[in-house]
């Protein structure tokens, strides 16, 4: 059952069941959620005075006996899993209420939302990231401690409270030492995309098959994507068992270190968990200090720092005492130095501004552009290219309108983004431009104005049985904070005269691609 994320704002009183008194003491309130297994309720302990939330058995009244018992076993132990276990990350069990043979558990209320909940908003950083996975390793370590395996460590099940404070909740499906399984016949419990290999394989999970998912999870925390994900649960499972996920971009250092080794897929070659705490720990810490470089400005002091600093520091004598132009001037110094795409536009090049897209380019000067026509639909306008006489290099930018996304298929991020046409690059290719099924592509996290970006080269020889040619694609990904899916992709030979010349292209088209809307 997926704990919901208990977020504690008012909600409107028309829930049906709202007012009822469970066990003579808690008043229902409202609906915070449900899952396969129950419906999660904000309630009122009349006893004690205090808010809770009330998990209340939700199983279909036309399944077998059987089943259904199995279901409220299966809540009960979800309560003694919990109850045994004493640490601040672990969602505290009050009660269990029996009302008509159906067992009501009562938790604490943590006030705050789910981890998954967060991740539809963007993907987190690296310390973030890493001070979340600190926090459910050692929910995770007091389980398994107590015998308790918990089975299905997702983001829907991380919540983050108040005062940074991070619970792992629903044990609903946890495996106590020493119990019999209560998983029926031909079922599968658990969550496809976090659930690890050895589980797939119906093999006898451990500790490490926890660990497996706490990875999984640290990996979508900073790609804003599951390395699993497929469209259905028996390609997802597939890929659990067979798919190398690419290495992530946006994590680098400690925390990239424990995503691979938890990913492996030989439960013994993963890290221990003491292994993992230990990497956690350092990717957590913040950073040392940049160095400050001194700015003197008429007899004042300009204090700038680099991007692991607090930025620009201006001194309270130079702001009332030097002349506002020789700030401005020490300012838009720091800003240039501090700009990664801050780049000179190489000579015989212009930029060309489209209005309706939101962005200016950078292209050869003599380039020729292509519009999209007339008459098309809006959406279909979200376009422009420009290319050289040959055609053998051409540069292209597109959006995607958060407005226009009827169907949600912008994702959440830029990483998550350019991982999701890696997939598509890897198992379909794409055919408009002549790719075969399984190009190579090199995914790798970056940075636009400071904030996060992503970037993939994909290099290809073309499907023409005539005359194949070998092919480069770079492709910038970038989503403003309105929810607008930026894409800027050069092409270019992947062989010859013409390929440095590609390349340098594509480095000075990106280095100096503005957007509007960023």
């Amino acid at each position: 059952m997926q704990a919901a994320p208990t977020q504690v704002a008012s909600q409107p009183p028309q829930d049906p069941g709202a007012g009822r008194l469970i066990a003579g003491r808690y008043r229902l309130l409202a609906k915070l959620g449900h899952g396969g297994m129950g419906t999660v309720w904000r309630a009122k302990d009349e006893t004690m005075d205090r808010e809770v939330a009330v998990k209340e058995p939700r199983v279909p009244d036309h399944l077998p006996e059987r089943e259904r018992d199995n279901a409220y076993e299966r809540m009960r132990r979800e309560a003694r899993a919990a109850a045994r276990l004493d640490h601040p990350a672990v969602v505290q069990v009050h009660d269990v209420a029996v009302v008509d043979g159906r067992p009501w558990i009562v938790m604490e209320l943590v006030q705050g939302r789910s981890l998954g909940a967060a991740l539809q908003e963007g993907t987190l950083g690296v310390r973030e990231a890493s001070r979340i996975g600190l926090q459910v390793l050692g929910a995770l370590e007091a389980a398994h401690a107590a015998g308790v395996l918990h089975r299905d460590v997702k983001p829907d099940n991380v919540l983050l409270g108040r005062h940074d404070r991070v619970v792992l909740t629903d044990f609903g499906i946890a495996q106590i030492e020493g119990e019999t399984s209560l998983t029926d016949t031909g079922g599968f419990v658990g969550s496809p995309e976090y659930i690890a290999p050895e589980r797939v394989l119906g093999q006898r999970p451990g500790p490490a098959s926890d660990l497996w998912s706490l990875g999984v999870v640290l990996y979508a925390a900073t790609e804003g994507v599951s390395p699993f994900r497929r469209t259905n649960t028996p390609a997802t499972l597939q890929s659990v068992l067979n798919s190398t996920p690419a290495a992530p971009a946006s994590a680098n250092g400690p925390l990239a270190e424990v995503i691979n080794g938890l990913l492996n897929k030989d439960p013994a070659r993963r890290p221990s968990a003491a292994q993992v705490r230990t990497l956690l720990e350092e990717a957590a810490r913040p950073p040392a200090s940049e160095p400050t470089r001194v700015v003197q400005t008429a007899g004042q002091v300009v204090q700038t720092s680099g991007p692991g600093g607090k930025g620009l520091r201006i001194g309270r004598k130079a702001l009332l005492g030097a002349g506002a132009a020789v700030v401005a001037a020490a300012v838009t110094a720091y800003l240039v130095i501090a700009d990664p795409f801050a780049g000179p536009l190489p000579e015989g090049w212009a930029t060309r501004t489209h209005p309706k897209l939101g962005v200016t380019l950078a292209v050869p000067a003599n380039y020729q552009v292509t519009r999209p026509e007339a008459d098309a639909a809006p959406k279909d306008k979200n376009w422009v290219t420009y290319s050289d006489w040959s055609g053998g290099v051409w540069i292209g930018v597109q959006v995607a309108r958060k407005s226009q996304d009827s169907l949600n298929q912008i994702k959440n991020s830029a990483a998550a983004e350019m991982y999701a046409d890696n997939e598509k690059f890897k198992s379909a290719g794409d055919y408009d431009l002549s790719m075969p099924e399984g190009p190579r592509t090199t995914p790798e996290a970056t940075t636009y104005k400071d904030r996060k970006a992503a970037e993939n080269t994909v290099a290809y020889t073309t499907t023409d049985s005539r005359d194949p040619r070998p092919r480069e694609l770079r492709i910038f990904y970038y989503r403003t904070s309105a929810g607008d899916m930026y894409k800027l992709t050069v092409s270019y030979p992947g062989k010859g005269d013409f390929t440095e010349r590609g390349r340098e292209v594509a480095e000075a088209a990106i280095a100096n691609l503005e957007i509007a809307r960023s």
